[in-house]
């Protein structure tokens, strides 16, 4: 009760997925919220990212009757309540108490789909028992054995929906976390203790609750068998060794994986083209939140030629989404579901299952009052007849949106 009483506190000022960011930083300590927010190098791509949404306008249509409407979805058999899903995102345990379970309880119970992250410190086996609609993202070394020991293991524990992340062959140069205080693995100092010290809410409502009841995190499902814990100097080891990864791997997943398979980092038409011929089920566009190689393109701007390359294929999309009307313009530029990841991280870092949740119904809401707006009554109408591209000479990008938001 005393928790439910806090977390409707908090979130009594977040009007839209940008305001978790400013309570998240008053909560976590500085190499935690250092770590969700932070990019590859310069932030180039991050920057960009939110920027390419501001490159399209709407054109609304009036005078229709969309009393009616659903932005309901249908992708790989299943029907979900919106367009919207939570991206992966590794070390929630870390950034909020149980912190996968607490996103995949609040994505099942709102109808949408969450997708675990391979960088998990919860076993998959206990998400997939809280939620039987939870997909679940690897990152796969190049050892056959260790690919089949893996997947062996997700089909075991209930996932129906296997997602492969592409965009890793080697560590990215996140030098904005090491200058916040984040490194992999954590090295104690007296500064990480004066970061924790100073945060007690994070300190005695996630850290130490963790810690007595589940004992010092690892890092759970990077394969078949437990990893390193956080403090280990193996962690770097376990990350490290993804270079090997090529197509031939792609081809031995598809015939071990029964169900639907996702390749997700994809933001090169042939590459697209390529996986569809191997047999993938869905693709999401995505260059990793900006985490990973820093001036790669933001995923909007090459959706179109991706979903052309991917012909009947489902294309899905992440990276720098924070609004309804961001999600709209990814439809209509082909997507058919659009991913969040950081503002979910800081939800459930502010506000636990209660944070996430109320961000999911932010997002739907401001999904439904664009789509009355735009005049249309489901989300198949949404079309690129419905965006104008701006001149992006006439309107230069910088002021199109100057903010530092992405995903």
């Amino acid at each position: 009760m005393k928790e439910t009483r806090m977390a409707a506190r908090r979130l009594r000022s977040v009007l839209c997925l940008d305001d978790f960011e400013a309570a998240a930083r008053q909560h976590l300590p500085r190499p935690l919220f250092g770590y969700i927010a932070g990019a590859a190098e310069t932030n180039a791509s991050l920057r960009w990212n939110a920027q390419s949404f501001g490159r399209y306008a709407f054109l609304p249509r009036v005078m229709v009757d969309v009393s009616s409407r659903s932005q309901a979805v249908t992708l790989f058999g299943e029907t979900y309540a919106s367009p919207i899903g939570i991206a992966p995102m590794g070390l929630s345990a870390l950034t909020s108490y149980r912190g996968d379970i607490v996103l995949a309880q609040a994505a099942e119970e709102a109808r949408v789909p969450m997708i675990m992250s391979g960088s998990s410190l919860i076993p998959l086996e206990e998400v997939a028992q809280v939620s039987k609609g939870a997909w679940f993202q690897a990152y796969l070394p190049g050892q056959v054995e260790q690919v089949r020991a893996l997947i062996d293991r997700v089909a075991l524990a209930g996932f129906t929906t296997l997602v492969i992340t592409v965009d890793t062959p080697a560590q990215a140069n996140r030098e904005n976390n090491v200058r916040t205080g984040f490194s992999t693995p954590l090295r104690p100092s007296l500064r990480l203790a004066w970061d924790g010290l100073s945060r007690p809410s994070w300190l005695l409502g996630t850290f130490a609750r963790t810690l007595l009841r589940h004992g010092m995190p690892h890092f759970e499902n990077n394969y078949a068998t437990r990893g390193a814990p956080i403090l280990s100097a193996n962690v770097v080891r376990d990350f490290s060794d993804r270079g090997h990864f090529t197509w031939e791997h792609l081809k031995l997943i598809r015939s071990l994986w029964q169900g639907p398979l996702v390749i997700k980092g994809v933001l090169r038409s042939e590459d697209a083209a390529t996986a569809c011929r191997i047999g993938v089920d869905g693709i999401i566009v995505s260059n990793h939140g900006g985490r990973q190689l820093d001036g790669s393109v933001a995923p909007l701007l090459v959706l179109q030629q991706i979903v052309e390359a991917a012909g009947t294929t489902p294309v899905m999309i992440d990276s720098g989404v924070r609004s309804g009307s961001d999600v709209l313009k990814a439809l209509a530029l082909g997507a058919r579901m659009a991913f969040v990841g950081r503002p979910f991280a800081h939800a459930a870092a502010v506000a636990g299952k209660a944070g996430v949740a109320h961000g999911i119904a932010l997002l739907k809401e401001e999904v439904s009052r664009n789509m009355a707006m735009l005049g249309i009554c489901g989300i198949n109408e949404m079309t690129m007849d419905r965006l104008v591209a701006l001149d992006r000479q006439a309107v230069p990008i910088e002021d199109i949106a100057t903010d530092e938001r992405a995903a």
